[in-house]
């Protein structure tokens, strides 16, 4: 069967559909013209159409596709394949990607691997990109792919124990790694592409993805290698490889971002993307030299994680139509801020997701750019070629924008020229890194910005925090210790009737007794006594107690709210939040 369908795949390539179909025995011309006619009105591919009226399988049509496009269609289950084939890639990736290798030149270092899909490019890429392999790609009906992928790897969960023990034993790495100080070019390249050190890094990024990690770290020290996760906020290390690994695990790293394998001794930046489970995921690559070797770590940005939309971000209703009237103001400066990593850029997105209509022109200016969005103008800071926030945001100005997104306020000049830009009629949207919303005040007042221009320009301050969920699985009751209770400046009395939960800890969840993250918000928006006060060069405990009396939630009685709704943990909330001054 396989011999006979490779012949009609070279004679029906480029054909169209229906007539493929129709050679294959599937349907007949009579059917054709009925789908044809239906499409008129439906306006759908004509293959979706013929599945929907029933006249084939998916697997029909998965097929012909196939073989429109001239790829061999191939049976597996008259083929043998051994061990040693299927186990050049890791069982997570052939899971993941949903292929099978049947085949292996060694001269070529050609993989042939059967698909389900014929347009399951991205496969094919992200193999050569993850493996090093030249990939060959032929098609099988998608129940024998799958029935091979589940007779090899069904009970094949390689994991990073076993593989790192396996990786510790091979002398050949450890050799080459003895000789660190002279290796040279091709060598490093020799260690990059060993096999096993592709399946452990393979392992990693997909066990990574897996568990929804932002953050991947490889540390050296000087008689270790560490590898750790950050899975919402917390960095969980996992078994540590081999110290003689280091090089090879870079090496790998650097050549699968692109980068100068012979550099060690200055920064590097690069970037992979992926496509898993169709998902696309960008990893920005940031490698640093150490006293013991080259610190890598990766930023995890799953498109599919990250919802760009403003009711999931996690406001209340009352502080998230505060925030509405201050995002749809005509010009103006509105402020997002918090420390690293508290979600200041999916709160931005999401506000300009919701803002961006074909009416509006939006520019942004970000280091680096973290999300590609339709509809946005998006330009990337590049200090080598002296393109820093100012000297973007005063180009900006001549590009008849809207409104105007500047990645961080760092220095006197971008603030001038952010306050320069809200006068003449823009809205701009800015971070900062203060503790909560009434500091940025004095932050900006740090930074030199005149108090006038600061009452004549800012509308509203938000200050986020991300506290971790309370896994849903293995949530239970508890009663707050009066150590606790104290911590948050409350009595007895002030949780009467109260039910505070926790996590007790699960598979789930790792042990942790969290799964996912939330954010907390503090909204504080200017109006004219508050103006009045920063032009009065009022303290920053005053502004607070004053922004309070206006109804002011702070970050804290945000947190007291979630651990009431039993969403987190008062020692989250500890965790995140200040005392309450004044």
């Amino acid at each position: 069967m396989a011999e006979r369908t490779s012949n009609d795949a070279e004679s029906m390539k480029g054909r169209r559909l229906g007539r493929v179909l129709t050679k294959m025995g599937k349907i007949t011309r009579d059917q054709v013209q009925e789908a044809l006619e239906l499409q008129k009105k439906q306006r759908q591919p004509i293959g979706q159409l013929l599945v929907e009226l029933g006249y084939i399988s998916t697997d029909d049509l998965n097929l012909a596709l196939a073989i429109q496009s001239g790829m061999e269609i191939i049976d597996l289950d008259d083929m043998d394949i051994t061990s040693e084939i299927a186990h050049l890639i890791p069982a997570e990736t052939a899971q993941a990607y949903q292929l099978m290798p049947i085949a292996f030149e060694p001269g070529s270092n050609t993989l042939t691997i059967a698909l389900k899909n014929a347009d399951n490019f991205r496969a094919i890429d992200d193999l050569r990109l993850l493996m090093g392999y030249n990939v060959r790609a032929v098609v099988a009906p998608s129940a024998q792919v799958e029935k091979k992928i589940q007779a090899y790897y069904g009970q094949d969960e390689e994991s990073l124990s076993s593989l790192v023990a396996e990786l510790a034993e091979d002398a050949d790495l450890e050799q080459l790694a003895e000789r660190s100080g002279s290796i040279d070019l091709e060598e490093l390249l020799e260690m990059a592409d060993d096999n096993k050190v592709k399946r452990l890094l393979n392992l990693v990024l997909l066990q990574a993805i897996k568990d929804r990690a932002s953050d991947i770290h490889f540390e050296p020290f000087e008689d270790e290698f560490k590898m750790r996760y950050r899975i919402d906020g917390m960095l969980y290390e996992m078994v540590p490889p081999p110290k003689h690994l280091a090089m090879p695990i870079v090496s790998r790293l650097k050549v699968m971002s692109n980068l100068d394998i012979a550099e060690r001794r200055l920064p590097q930046d690069g970037r992979i993307e992926l496509v898993v489970n169709n998902n696309p995921v960008d990893m920005r690559v940031a490698v640093l030299p150490t006293m013991f070797g080259e610190s890598v770590v990766l930023r995890v940005l799953d498109r599919q994680n990250v919802k760009l939309d403003l009711d999931k971000v996690g406001m209340r209703a009352d502080d998230l139509e505060t925030f509405r009237q201050l995002m749809r103001k005509p010009n103006g400066i509105v402020i997002v801020t918090g420390p690293t990593g508290s979600g200041k850029t999916t709160t931005l997105y999401a506000s300009l997701s919701e803002l961006n209509s074909i009416d509006v022109k939006i520019l942004t200016i970000e280091d680096p750019v973290e999300y590609d969005v339709q509809g946005l103008i998006q330009v990337q800071v590049n200090t080598g070629v002296g393109l820093t926030f100012a000297k973007a945001l005063r180009s900006f100005l001549r590009q008849d924008p809207d409104i105007i997104l500047v990645g961080e306020t760092r220095d006197l000049e971008t603030a001038q020229i952010a306050v320069q830009a809200s006068l003449t009629g823009h809205l701009v949207f800015t971070t900062l890194h203060t503790n909560d919303a009434p500091s940025s005040i004095a932050r900006l007042l740090d930074l030199g910005l005149e108090s006038f221009l600061i009452t004549a320009t800012l509308e509203g301050i938000v200050a986020q925090r991300l506290v971790r969920k309370i896994c849903p699985r293995c949530r239970e009751q508890y009663t707050p210790t009066e150590e606790q209770l104290m911590q948050l400046d409350l009595t007895p009395e002030d949780i009467e009737g109260r039910v505070f939960y926790r996590g007790s800890g699960c598979d789930y969840c790792n042990q942790s007794g969290y799964k996912g993250r939330m954010a907390i918000f503090e909204i504080m928006v200017l109006d004219d006594d508050l103006r009045e006060l920063i032009m009065q060069n009022a303290s920053t405990q005053i502004l607070r107690a004053e922004s309070r009396k206006r109804g002011m939630r702070t970050l804290r009685q945000s947190g007291l709210l979630t651990i009431y709704d039993g969403q987190t943990t008062i020692d989250e909330v500890i965790r995140e939040t200040l005392m309450e001054e004044g």
